[in-house]
Order: C-alpha cells, then sequence, then structure tokens
C-alpha cells in the first residue's frame, strides 16, 4: 500500500481483484473504480503497472491500496485479504483473476508446471474465498464473489494440450457451485466469468470463432459488473460464458 494513500470515503463499498495490475483484472478493477469502489489493487511482480493502476483508479475517484502477495501461498494469499479489509474497514466484492496458462504436449508437461498451474487457478482462488468470507458475510446489500473460469470447462471436454488449465478451471466452477450454495443463506453470491479468446489472449484462433473475432474486455467487464450489482443479488452459482459461442 502506498503510505501517501488518502483515507478511504465513508460509506463506499470496496472490491478486491487478484491479478489487476495488468490485463483482465486492471480491466475489471478500473470498472469498479468507476462505479464507486474504492479498489485493493494486487500484483505479485508488476509493482510498476500495478502503481499506474493505482494512478488510474484514483483519477477515477476511487482510493486505491497497494497490496502485494503470492496467492499460491496460502498464507499470504489470506494476509491479502485481510489486508484489503484492514485497510478500509470492509470487503464488499473478491474478484479472483490470477491464473497462469500453459500449452503444450501433454506426455511432456512436468508436475511442477502441474503443481504451479493448478495452483494458480485454484488453490489461489479457494485460499481468498476462506479467508474473505466473515468479511463478505457482513457486506452491507450482501458479499459478492466472481471468479474467472475458462469457456466450455463445464463440458469436460479432453484438452491435452492444457489440461492443468482445464482441470483447474472445471474444480473453479465446481467449487463456486458448492460455495454458493453453501452462502446462499448469508447474503454472499458466488458466480463465475468464463472467458473465451479475448483481445489480449495468448492465442488467437480466429478460425475456431463462431463470431469471427476475439472478444473485448469491455464485454467481460459487463458480466462481472452485473454479478456484482444490486440486481443480481438472487443470482448465484452461475457461469457466464464470454466467448461468442466458442466451446459450444
Amino acid at each position: 500500500m502506498s503510505p501517501a494513500a488518502a483515507p478511504p470515503a465513508a460509506g463506499r463499498p470496496v472490491a478486491l481483484v487478484t491479478g489487476s495490475a495488468v490485463g483482465i483484472g486492471r480491466a475489471v478493477l478500473l470498472a469498479l473504480a468507476a462505479d464507486g469502489y474504492d479498489v485493493a489493487v494486487h500484483y505479485r511482480s508488476s509493482a510498476a503497472e500495478a502503481e499506474a493502476v493505482a494512478a488510474e483508479a484514483r483519477a477515477l475517484g476511487a482510493t486505491p491500496a497497494l497490496l502485494r502477495a503470492d496467492v499460491t501461498v496460502e498464507r499470504e494469499a489470506a494476509g491479502l485479504v485481510e489486508a484489503a479489509h484492514a485497510r478500509f474497514g470492509r470487503l464488499d466484492v473478491l474478484v479472483n483473476n490470477v491464473g497462469d496458462y500453459h500449452n503444450g504436449p501433454l506426455a511432456e508437461l512436468g508436475s511442477d508446471v502441474w503443481h504451479q498451474i493448478i495452483a494458480s487457478n485454484l488453490h489461489s482462488t479457494f485460499y481468498t474465498c476462506q479467508r474473505a468470507l466473515p468479511f463478505l458475510r457482513r457486506a452491507p446489500g450482501g458479499g459478492r464473489i466472481v471468479n474467472l473460469g475458462y469457456a466450455g470447462a463445464e463440458l469436460l471436454k479432453a484438452r491435452p494440450n492444457i489440461a492443468p488449465y482445464v482441470v483447474a478451471k472445471a474444480g473453479v466452477i465446481l467449487y463456486s457451485k458448492s460455495l454458493a450454495l453453501a452462502e446462499a443463506g448469508n447474503g454472499v453470491t458466488v458466480n463465475v466469468v468464463s472467458p473465451g479468446v479475448m483481445e489480449n489472449s495468448d492465442t488467437k484462433p480466429l478460425r475456431e470463432l463462431p463470431m469471427g473475432r476475439t472478444g473485448r474486455l469491455s464485454e467481460l467487464v459487463a458480466a462481472v459488473r452485473y454479478l456484482v450489482s444490486p440486481e443480481a443479488a438472487y443470482t448465484t452459482g452461475v457461469t457466464i460464458e464470454v466467448a461468442g459461442g466458442w466451446n459450444l
């Protein structure tokens, strides 16, 4: 957190977005800042980028907090959530965006990569959600969790070159559904937004995309905005695919 950060505005909701220094996380965080949230900007190694995002959020009227953590480590992931709550005195929204990606022949996949992809996508989501629950249950109007999935993960279709990634994302979806059911009576909704091939994706197989184009980050952000809104208070345990029909 920046030592010169201004105090948070009274009564403003607070959102923590993991991996919010770049890419999808950055886009989501800045959209929430524009919507009136104070924001916890999380990063692991992209300190300069995180500082820039914090400055952009501040320009939008939000109070940002810069928080560093390796969310594949349970102690650090829990500490991240605790630090966000301590900084603002509340936590209303948690968006789990962190998730490493690997593409390569399954026969050549090493256990180190397997464990890293699972930890980055699935374990980190579990760690932050579990620690955030006590805070989210106290959020005025109800707490919101949005976890990032992967379009088509619910189909349990073989994807040999990205096997650990799809295994992890299928786990994220099932865990999110389970948590949604467990927390339905506590005012906390838990949902998944599953992107397909986006404008910032590592690979862009345009011939496989029914709409013939990649998805815009603004289209993905719109799904997150809906799920954290008051209008989505009765929506929980769902997966919204922002994929233009890909992997159907």
